[in-house]
């Protein structure tokens, strides 16, 4: 025979995968904070060489003076 699902059926399912849920969540926000971060980090890093070779033509050019 044919099995009727009731509200407390579909609940009782909310919460089980309920867990999985938020356990995908929080590993697909820990795999866009990682992405970010090194996006951002390599970001400053060529950022940091530009300054660097910057302040090395300005000590060069005052040390030419």
């Amino acid at each position: 025979m044919g099995h009727t699902m009731f509200a407390s059926d579909g609940m009782f399912m909310l919460l089980t995968f309920l867990p999985i849920i938020f356990y995908l969540v929080v590993v697909v926000f820990a795999i866009y904070f990682v992405i970010k971060l090194i996006r951002f980090m390599n970001e400053k890093t060529r950022l940091d060489r530009e300054r660097n070779e910057k302040l090395s033509e300005l000590i060069k050019a005052l040390k030419d003076e």
